[in-house]
């Protein structure tokens, strides 16, 4: 079992490694490396803290949940 320190909100996002992850609230988060996969489950642990789920859902650090997107999203009127 790994331990992890947990992301709170408003705290600084520190990496362990370079380049550094897109911080939680950053338009490009899902850029963020994986540090923990599931994909039994269907979700994936990311760098910044987000959990990313298979549907493009997620959960932010902060709890925070946003609905499955999809890139083309942002562009429907």
């Amino acid at each position: 079992m790994t331990t992890m320190t947990a992301h709170r909100p408003g705290s600084a996002h520190v990496c362990h490694h370079l380049p550094c992850c897109p911080g939680s609230t950053a338009p490009d988060r899902d850029a963020a490396l994986v540090v923990s996969a599931h994909p039994e489950q269907g979700w994936s642990l990311l760098c910044n803290g987000i959990v990313s789920f298979d549907d493009t859902g997620e959960l932010l650090p902060d709890g925070q949940a946003i609905a499955p997107h999809r890139p083309t999203d942002r562009f429907a009127a």
